[in-house]
């Protein structure tokens, strides 16, 4: 894994927002626009926007490590670290669909495909294990993502999430003797441990998803 190469190119984008102002103005152009679902503070919207943005990319290296840290402490390495692995590469080689994207605004669409990645590989595991691998619910803030992306393209990011989990994990992957001992690992204190460790996104974010007036 080389966080610290996604950490080096997030820091780039902050510093290309600060000369550019270039996410700021996007959001200054979408407030009007958004779902009115998104539900946003009176004061300082487009502002509070702009940090939820910044939190959700800030947020991969955090949950990349953490996943990457419960899945060898749970043995089960082989299986995750491939795919987390794939959530690495779409910042450090994005796919041809995000070819000359730049600057921080365009680094929430990387952040959109790991962070679904993740969310997908949790779906699979609740399905297997009836527990996630990792008990951070990132859903709402995906879909606020989503809709910040656009309905078009943030479709065709999903697939691109649905065409790596399926390359990399099926039915098979959770046949393996490190899955069958990880299952009986699932309620020990190390687990526990490990879960402790995970810092909760949705508290941090400031954006929420509501019914429409």
């Amino acid at each position: 894994m080389n966080i610290a190469a996604v950490r080096e190119q997030i820091s780039q984008a902050h510093d290309h927002e600060g000369r550019t102002g270039q996410l700021k103005e996007r959001l200054e152009l979408q407030l009007p626009h958004l779902h009115p679902s998104i539900q946003l503070p009176e004061q300082d919207a487009q502002g509070t926007l702009a940090r939820f943005v910044s939190a959700y990319i800030d947020q991969v290296p955090e949950l990349l490590e953490a996943a990457h840290d419960v899945a060898r402490e749970a043995g089960i390495e082989s299986q995750i670290k491939p795919v987390l692995k794939i959530a690495e590469a779409y910042f450090l080689q994005p796919p041809s669909v995000m070819q000359g994207h730049v600057g921080l605004d365009c680094l929430l669409d990387e952040a959109y495909l790991a962070h679904r990645l993740v969310e997908e590989v949790n779906d699979l595991y609740i399905r297997h294990f009836q527990q996630p691998l990792i008990p951070v619910d990132t859903t709402v803030a995906n879909l606020i993502a989503h809709q910040l992306i656009g309905e078009t393209f943030a479709n065709q990011l999903d697939e691109v999430v649905h065409h790596s989990v399926d390359e990399m994990l099926d039915d098979d992957s959770f046949a393996a003797e490190s899955v069958e001992a990880y299952r009986d690992t699932l309620c020990s204190p190390e687990t526990g441990a490990a879960w402790k460790r995970w810092p909760c996104l949705s508290r941090q974010l400031g954006v929420e998803l509501g019914q429409p007036a």
